[in-house]
């Protein structure tokens, strides 16, 4: 683990090199369906319209996804509950998609990062849909119970991301 990389609200972030270079692939594949959707619609469309041209494109792509996939929450052993992602992808990570002209704020990435850990997943994307540039509305969130470090992480890839799909 890189000791002085940190995210900019001070957290330890984990570099992507760090992930599954397969999971970063596809990570990258997915993000880049969704620029392709947002350079296509824009900013200012309600979520449903957004969801389904992102699942076109990533049809397209041939990326494997299941939408509002049930994952199943425990407590003490025992189910007390279901969660739903709004996608899921490629059996590998989870995406929270946003139409919202506002930053992501913590609930989203709380909640994220809650039903990554009842899906006992690494990585989850946020995208929001609803910002003027997609790469601003793009936040990587990981799961640290599936990290082999148990420090709590969170990074924004924005930059990282919309450069390797050619956006910056």
């Amino acid at each position: 683990m890189h000791e002085n990389n940190h995210s900019p609200r001070g957290r330890r972030s984990v570099p992507l090199s760090d992930l599954d270079p397969a999971l970063t692939e596809i990570s990258r594949r997915v993000i880049g369906c969704a620029i392709e959707t947002h350079k296509e619609l824009g900013p200012g469309y309600p979520i449903d319209i957004y969801r389904k041209a992102l699942m076109h494109e990533l049809k397209h792509e041939e990326i494997s996804h299941e939408t509002d996939k049930p994952f199943k929450v425990e407590f003490d052993g025992e189910e007390i509950g279901t969660v739903t992602a709004d996608m899921y992808v490629g059996d590998r990570f989870l995406l929270k998609l946003l139409a919202d002209s506002n930053e992501v704020d913590g609930g989203a990435r709380s909640e994220l990062r809650a039903t990554l850990r009842a899906a006992d997943l690494e990585l989850g994307l946020i995208i929001n849909f609803g910002q003027r540039r997609l790469k601003d509305g793009l936040v990587r969130v990981l799961n640290p119970d599936a990290l082999r470090d148990d420090d709590e992480y969170e990074e924004e890839d924005e930059h990282e991301y919309a450069a390797q799909a050619g956006e910056e």
